[in-house]
């Protein structure tokens, strides 16, 4: 696999968790209008999922978008560790939500300067939603961390437990560093200081504590995932595993 396909298939295999864990709030969420929220938020990460996994196919001269989904196992899935952390409690899950929509304006709204002129219209295309998806998370990540005392110390308790995961957004690799030299792709370790200064005063107004320092997980880009994403893609790869090549 060439380095831009990898790089792509990485920034598609991200979405493509993510929303299938939001995917998994529909009908469960705490009201309707979240429920809904949550379901086009799932959907917007969907069609960027698609679009990066397509180029990937593409830059490979072979399979595509659903081979890349349901056909390669855990091992072979790129994805960064914190977006197939388990949906766990509203709390746990906006925090998630929050920690990568951060991320993923600061990544898009760089990406959409790519010499690589595909790359920039996807990321064109998703800086949009990546907004709207930012003012929903910290909203509500601001209303619950100033709401009850109930909510207050479910939403401290998610960043707390979810905040190890997040060094493994700047961890840079060959592939990653390589490509930004070429003006490519985006060297993740510039985009630090930007989702610090957003998520630090983030979780001020919301009178929250940034963690202290603590031992960081990371492997995800390379394959060595937690033990999360295995049962996760064998219910989201059940049908073209049991009934491989279906259309429908």
């Amino acid at each position: 696999m060439n380095t831009t396909s990898a790089y792509a298939l990485r920034l598609g295999d991200n979405c493509l968790v993510l929303s299938q864990r939001l995917g998994a709030w529909c009908g469960h969420a705490p009201e309707l209008e979240i429920d809904l929220a949550l379901a086009n938020i799932g959907l917007d990460l969907l069609g960027q999922a698609r679009n990066f996994l397509t180029y990937a196919a593409e830059l490979e001269g072979e399979g595509s978008e659903d081979t890349l989904a349901f056909s390669r196992d855990e091992r072979q899935f790129c994805n960064l560790l914190l977006a197939e952390q388990p949906n766990g409690n509203f709390a746990d899950t906006l925090v998630r939500q929050y920690f990568i929509d951060v991320w993923h304006v600061a990544l898009f709204s760089r990406l959409t300067q790519s010499r690589d002129a595909q790359l920039a219209a996807i990321a064109a295309k998703a800086i949009k939603e990546a907004r709207y998806h930012l003012r929903f998370s910290r909203g509500w990540v601001e209303r619950l961390g100033n709401g009850t005392s109930v909510s207050a110390e479910k939403m401290q308790q998610a960043v707390d437990t979810l905040w190890r995961f997040t060094a493994e957004l700047f961890d840079a690799d060959e592939i990653e560093t390589s490509l930004a030299a070429d003006g490519i792709a985006i060297d993740p370790r510039e985009l630090r200081a930007e989702w610090e200064a957003e998520v630090y005063d983030g979780l001020q107004q919301a009178t929250l504590t940034v963690p202290a320092e603590a031992a960081y997980r990371t492997g995800g880009k390379h394959g060595l995932h937690t033990e999360h994403l295995g049962p996760m893609l064998a219910e989201m790869q059940y049908l073209q595993r049991m009934y491989p090549g279906q259309q429908w």
